[in-house]
Formats: C-alpha cells, sequence, structure tokens
C-alpha cells in the first residue's frame, strides 16, 4: 500500500472512527498526513512515538486492544442481534485493513511513502517500535462471543462509574474492597449475592435495601460484590439522590447493553416533601415499558421505612392521614429485598477482630486484643465492623499497642 492509501484508509474508517480520538491513533493520522502531504515528517513521527511510548512499544499490541475494546455502531448493534449485512461488510473490511495497520513498521512506512534513500537516512535515528502479524478478525470475533462478559468502549476499561450530568463518568481508582475482607456478616451477604448472581444470570432480580446500623458494612458489600463480579460482566454506577431525576434516562441507554448494572445508592433519605422520593418510585417501577431486566438498584440506609418523620407529621391537617403515611412507606417496599446489618453483639465482634487481626498480621495475645479492642469501641460510640477495622489499622501503625 503506497502512503496515499494508508491515509487515506485511516481517515476514512466508519466503523471504528472513534479510533481517530483515541491519543495514539490520532497521533498516527497525523504523522500518515506529513509524510503525504511533505509536512514535518520527522516532528510528527517522533511525537507519534513519544506517544505510543508512553504506554508500550508495541503497536500491534496496542492497536489491537484499542480495536477489541473500542465501542461502535456493530458492536451495539450485535448485542441486539440486530447487524445487518451492509455493517457486517464495513466491519470485515476495516479489520483487514487495520489488521495490516497493527504490522505496519516504522521502515514499512518510510517505504510506503516512497522516501529515497537519503530521507530514510536522516530518519534513521528515530526508535523502531515492536509490532507483529495478528489474525485480529478472529480475535475480534471472540471478543463478540464475550461481550455480555467484558463490554466495550469504557464498560471494558473500567467497571465503577458516576453520574456527571446524566453521563457516566468511569472511577479510575475505585474502592479496592474485597468480599473474603468483609468478615461477620456472612449471612446477611449470601441474599445479596444470590440476587446479584440471578441478575448476571439474566434471573429476575430485586432491588435491594440494605438498612441498618451505620458501620456495619452495607456500602462496602455493594463495593466488594461489584469488585467480585467484574469479570463476570457486572458494573457498578454510583448515583447521589439529588442526580435521581436523571436516571431514567441512562436506564434506558444501559437497557441496550449487554452486561448487568448495579445502580447503588448510598445512605438513601428522604423528607416528606422530597421532590426525589417520586424520582426513585418511578425508577424502581419502571417506566411504561417496564424495568429493564440488566439493571438493579441497590441503596443502603439507616431508616427501614427512608422517610424522615417528625411528631408533628402524625398530628397535621391532611384530612387523608393514613392514605398519606402509606404513600410514604410504600417506598421501602418496592425494594423486593431488604437485608438488615444490626450492630453487632459481642460475640460477632470478636470474630469480626479475630479475622481482621489475621489479615493485618496483628501479633497481641486474643484476650488482650479484645479488652482493648472493646475499649476502644465504648470510646468510639459501640461496636461495629467499621470501629473494629479502625482498631486494627491503629494496632497496625503502633498506636494502639
Amino acid at each position: 500500500m503506497k502512503i496515499q492509501e494508508w491515509n487515506g484508509r485511516l481517515h476514512g474508517l466508519v466503523i471504528f472512527r472513534a479510533l481517530l480520538q483515541d491519543p495514539v491513533v490520532g497521533a498516527l493520522a497525523d504523522a500518515l498526513e506529513a509524510l503525504e502531504k511533505g509536512g514535518a515528517v520527522c516532528t510528527q513521527l517522533a511525537a507519534f512515538e513519544a506517544v505510543l511510548f508512553e504506554h508500550t512499544v508495541d503497536l500491534s499490541a496496542y492497536l489491537s486492544e484499542a480495536i477489541l475494546e473500542s465501542e461502535n455502531v456493530c458492536v451495539r448493534k450485535a448485542a441486539g442481534g440486530q447487524l445487518s449485512p451492509v455493517l457486517t461488510s464495513a466491519l470485515d473490511s476495516e479489520l483487514k485493513f487495520l489488521q495490516q495497520l497493527c504490522g505496519l513498521s516504522l521502515d514499512a512506512l518510510l517505504d510506503a511513502a516512497g522516501l529515497d534513500e537519503e530521507q530514510k537516512g536522516q530518519l534513521a535515528f528515530l526508535p523502531r517500535w515492536e509490532c507483529r502479524t495478528l489474525d485480529l478478525a478472529r480475535a475480534y470475533e471472540a471478543r463478540m462471543g464475550q461481550i455480555g462478559r467484558k463490554g466495550y468502549g469504557m464498560f471494558a476499561k473500567h467497571h465503577v462509574f458516576t453520574v456527571d450530568d446524566g453521563h457516566l463518568v468511569p472511577v479510575k481508582y475505585p474502592d479496592p474492597q474485597r468480599l473474603s475482607e468483609l468478615p461477620g456478616y456472612e449471612r446477611e451477604r449470601e441474599k445479596v449475592i444470590a440476587n446479584t448472581k440471578a441478575l448476571l444470570a439474566g434471573l429476575p432480580a430485586n432491588n435491594v435495601l440494605l438498612y441498618g446500623d451505620a458501620g456495619t458494612g452495607k456500602s462496602s458489600t455493594v463495593k466488594a460484590i461489584a469488585n467480585e463480579y467484574a469479570s463476570e460482566g457486572l458494573r457498578l454506577v454510583e448515583v447521589k439522590k439529588n442526580q435521581l431525576y436523571q436516571i431514567p434516562d441512562l436506564m434506558d441507554a444501559l437497557a441496550a447493553n449487554p452486561l448487568k448494572f448495579i445502580l447503588f445508592i448510598d445512605d438513601l433519605s428522604f423528607t416528606a416533601n422530597d421532590d426525589n422520593f417520586a424520582a426513585l418510585k418511578a425508577i424502581l417501577e419502571g417506566s411504561v415499558g417496564g424495568r429493564a431486566k440488566n439493571i438493579a438498584v441497590y441503596a443502603t440506609s439507616n431508616r427501614r421505612h427512608l422517610i424522615k418523620e417528625t411528631l408533628s407529621d402524625r398530628t397535621g391537617d391532611d384530612i387523608h392521614e393514613a392514605d398519606t403515611r402509606q404513600e410514604l412507606m410504600s417506598l421501602s417496599a418496592r425494594f423486593g429485598l431488604t437485608v438488615t446489618y444490626q450492630r453487632p453483639e459481642k460475640a460477632r465482634f470478636e470474630v469480626i477482630l479475630t479475622e481482621l487481626a489475621k489479615q493485618y498480621g496483628i501479633q497481641m495475645p486474643m484476650d488482650q486484643l479484645i479488652v482493648k479492642a472493646e475499649a476502644f469501641a465504648i470510646r468510639a460510640g459501640g461496636r461495629s465492623p467499621r470501629v473494629a477495622r479502625q482498631f486494627i489499622e491503629q494496632c497496625k501503625t503502633g498506636v494502639q499497642r
């Protein structure tokens, strides 16, 4: 291929057009442009290599990963079983070209540009990136078969997201909490795990309310489950209470995604006149089209009925007080599964301490550890897994002796 064709094919991508926004591919496109039009060739090639080498010296590895994870119209249509012959043909054609691009060396690129020996000699000092021949079509077919587990686009690179102005934003460094690091509440977590496995299997899954005392591991349970099952296609979207009105449109977009999603609302509670109350009810029940089968809402709260009430609320001038109270209490009933996390009793607190001491490698007689931990818990406001972890961490750092 001559440089004109390399340049034209790369800039003429349709299915994989989003690749041109990739910093490495974009720098390569600029270098091809310079080689064809006789611009600042050395500058553009050096700029391309500098961007590539920030990630890897292997062009084939970088491009193939970017291609396999690319979000495009074909992968979205294929997920819904709607890939047309026109799109299939275009996909095959572009994969063949991209496979050639993956194996393109610097010397081959200079030859394609028609540079003479003197011109190539002037560029001899540039480092040579690595490249190799790949069967990109087969790799892409295999990846499409795993799309429900690996995802595409940002969903392939990240498994935890937040919401900003109605759009998903990846969390680059999510909480690394693991289920094995959360001792003491295995029975409670089993219900949440079973519900999550049903969601992953495409079976009917409930919305889940985890409620109970502060510091008992409700939020940690949800985060740890997201980490545990990310490789099986689970993604976590953390939603703030004041963002609930943005969620219906987001859920419509996620409904066509082959992955499974938990919408996570932490520390949920409402006042009686909170506008977000109605928004959450609509999310839990779904629109007229029904709730998406690949999405479940997991919420944590310190309140069983989620609504903050005062005595004056019960003695107000509402003519239909019973109906109003029933409306306020109906929200928690819309969570199909409610799991209670109670403050640990002495025996459970000791089990938590023992396991955490093993995890952190604390060398202290157990009876002494328990006595000190109980005293620490009294000062901290009572027993809880959070208090136990704080105490163990202080033992690890030498603050507690």
